[in-house]
């Protein structure tokens, strides 16, 4: 067993690892390089990305934080995180809740949890990801190694990739189509650009992008009046509720709109409501695959599953 001591650091009880694990391996990731159990079970995912993908992976994690705007865990997951502890918010864990749990691994994520990081590797070693968007299959990668399944980690790439390139035969000439992506939040609407989650999987399948969104980045603002640039041959459109409605109402202030009617989007009846959950907020593969299944639907494909 891990000889462990007890201390105090920031106000709060710690446990600090004095002699490495017999059998470990040296990780290499975005804050450094940190050395992990050869086979850690007792893993702890601190966005929702890494909750998914360590289930992809067949690792139930001890602990995760909340699925966004879920009480706890995305429909998806649900079922598979019954025995999950919840550890606080993907932009607040809490530190007692993870301590508690005695992990053995911690996965984060640079621009989320960098303040917390000598904290959390007071706890277990804490290995990070530089962020959650489109490198979405690297992190992946990154997670299967760390843990120990980079065998598996592939695999799931691999059956991702042969998914991808059977919707794209199925579709034909239909792959050259440039789709919009358009995301409702209240106070703030976005047009989501090849860097999102949602872009890399348009990306991946082969699809162009309207003008104003075919390039690198996350997303950025998109006022009204500026709805023309979201035009192309289709257009999904996702909704961030929080509970209040003002996403909803965003959404409805918008397709009302005089320039959200006169897209040819619109006028062909090529416009179409998905998952906020799975095209934005989760992350990981299993969302992609569910991304999948929603363009099978779509563009009324087999399905390919």
């Amino acid at each position: 067993m891990i000889s462990r001591r007890v201390f105090t650091f920031l106000g709060l009880p710690m446990l600090l690892a004095i002699s490495a694990p017999a059998l470990a391996r040296d990780i290499t990731h975005v804050m450094g390089v940190t050395s992990v159990p050869e086979a850690p079970v007792r893993i702890v995912a601190l966005t929702n990305e890494a909750t998914e993908d360590l289930l992809a992976l067949g690792i139930v994690p001890v602990g995760a934080v909340r699925s966004a705007n879920a009480a706890p865990w995305f429909d998806h997951v649900a079922e598979a995180l019954a025995q999950t502890t919840l550890v606080g918010e993907e932009l607040a864990p809490n530190l007692e809740v993870i301590l508690s749990l005695q992990p053995d691994l911690i996965l984060g994520n640079k621009k989320r949890h960098e303040a917390i990081y000598e904290q959390l590797s007071a706890i277990a070693p804490s290995v990070y990801v530089e962020n959650v968007t489109g490198q979405w299959r690297d992190n992946l990668a990154f997670y299967a190694e760390a843990v120990g399944k980079s065998a598996e980690g592939q695999a799931a790439l691999n059956a991702y990739v042969q998914r991808v390139d059977a919707i794209k035969a199925a579709l034909g000439d239909r792959v050259n189509e440039k789709v919009g992506l358009v995301r409702f939040i209240a106070g703030q609407n976005y047009a989501y650009n090849n860097d999102s989650f949602s872009g890399s999987i348009l990306r991946d399948i082969g699809f162009g992008r309207p003008a104003a969104q075919d390039k690198a980045g996350l997303a950025e603002p998109i006022t009204l009046e500026r709805i023309p640039e979201l035009d192309g041959d289709r257009l999904l459109h996702f909704s961030y509720e929080t509970g209040d409605g003002g996403a909803k109402q965003e959404a409805e202030t918008w397709m009302a709109s005089p320039l959200w009617q006169g897209l040819a989007a619109v006028k062909a009846g090529h416009v179409h409501a998905v998952s906020d959950t799975v095209w934005a907020t989760a992350g990981g593969i299993m969302a992609a695959h569910l991304a999948l299944d929603d363009i099978e639907r779509i563009y009324a494909l087999a399905s390919t599953r």
